[in-house]
This record gives structure tokens, sequence and C-alpha cells, in this order.
């Protein structure tokens, strides 16, 4: 695939999974109530976190967060845009459940493509592609005091995982980008959603806990 063109796309995707996540942590932060400075550190958290994560592991230093104006300033501008207008933002709960697994599903795929491009194997590049999609959601959950939403059932780490699968098989024929993205992005956003409204849920421990 030529350069330039993973590379723009990447950016694109990158930019616009920011800004998805940065809204759903400031929106954390909000209900919370926290200030207007929280918001801000949590929608930069949830949004970075997982990039930053990924770019670190694969050795792409300094982390696009840091190299470049434009992933800095998109989570600051969500972070306001929710302080702001949270009254609506809240009362449009299921169109940011609907945001966050679009969220999901765009950084699940552009980790798994860059970790590719940065020469890492099918199964590193996926798990990598799964942490870029989880990692600023655990951040986020960590900071408030919370069990990471991951952790309690939601199936939400498996179809990142799977995107992201989907996106690195794809990458090594010869489908031009667009199509290896689309694929790995309709199969992690396709599995979150059935989960969210079939009620799907990863096994929990049944019975109390001897410990």
């Amino acid at each position: 695939m030529p350069p330039n063109e993973l590379a723009a796309t990447l950016v694109v995707l990158d930019l616009a999974g920011i800004f998805v996540f940065a809204v759903t942590g400031a929106l954390v932060a909000v209900r919370k109530q926290l200030d207007i400075f929280g918001a801000l550190v949590l929608g930069g958290v949830t949004g970075l976190g997982g990039g930053f994560i990924r770019d670190v592991l694969i050795g792409a230093t300094p982390p696009a967060a840091l190299a470049d104006w434009r992933y800095l300033l998109v989570p600051v501008g969500a972070g306001l845009l929710t302080f702001a207008f949270h009254p609506t933002i809240g009362r449009l709960e299921r169109v940011f459940t609907l945001f966050d697994a679009f969220g999901l599903a765009l950084f699940c795929v552009t980790g798994a493509l860059k970790a590719v491009d940065h020469g890492l194997g099918p199964l590193p590049a996926a798990l990598l592609g799964m942490v870029t999609g989880i990692g600023g959601g655990i951040l986020r959950d960590l900071l408030t005091a919370r069990v990471p939403v991951i952790f309690e059932g939601a199936l939400y780490a498996t179809p990142a995982l799977a995107g992201a699968a989907v996106a690195v098989l794809l990458d090594r024929t010869d489908l031009p980008l667009v199509l290896v993205a689309a694929a790995g992005f309709s199969t992690c956003l396709g599995w979150r959603l059935l989960a969210l409204v079939r009620g799907w849920r990863a096994p929990l421990p049944k019975g109390p806990a001897n410990v």
C-alpha cells in the first residue's frame, strides 16, 4: 500500500476516533461533577490514551499525540463542547453510546494498521489494535475510581480484537486500504452494536466469591 495513502488515512481515522472518545470521557467528568479542567483531562485521556500506549509500545516516538498539534486540539475542542452543552448531550445517551462504538471501531483499525506499518506480525498488531481501542477508556475509569467497563461483562474488547484481526489479515492481501479499513471497522462496529441491542455480555462468575 502506498505510504502516503496509509499515513493520510490513519490520521483522519485517528482524529475522528479521538473526538468521539474525548466526548464520552468529558461526559463522564460532567456526571462526576468535575470542573472544566477535569472535563478536559478526562476527555484528553480517553481520546489519546489508547493511541499513546500504542505508539510507545511500537516505538513510534514521540507519540502522535505529542508530535502533531491536531491530536491535542481535537480532544480539547471535544471537552469544551461537552462541558458547555452537557445538558443536551446528556439527553442523547443512546447517541453517544453509538458514538462510542464508532470510536472503538475506528481505533482498533488504526491501531492495528499502524502496528503493521511498524513491522509487527499479525497477532501482536491485532492485540495493539485492541489496546488502542480500549486503553483510553480503561484510564478514564481508573481516574474516576470506576471498575473499567470491559471487566464488567460488556462485550467491548472482544469486538475490538476481532475488528483489528480482520484489518490485519486483509492488509496482507492486495485489497485497497479503504476496503481493508472498512472491513475491520464493520466487524468491530457490527459486533458491538449487536451486543448492545441484544444484551450480549461476557460470562461472569456464578454464585458468591469465596475469597
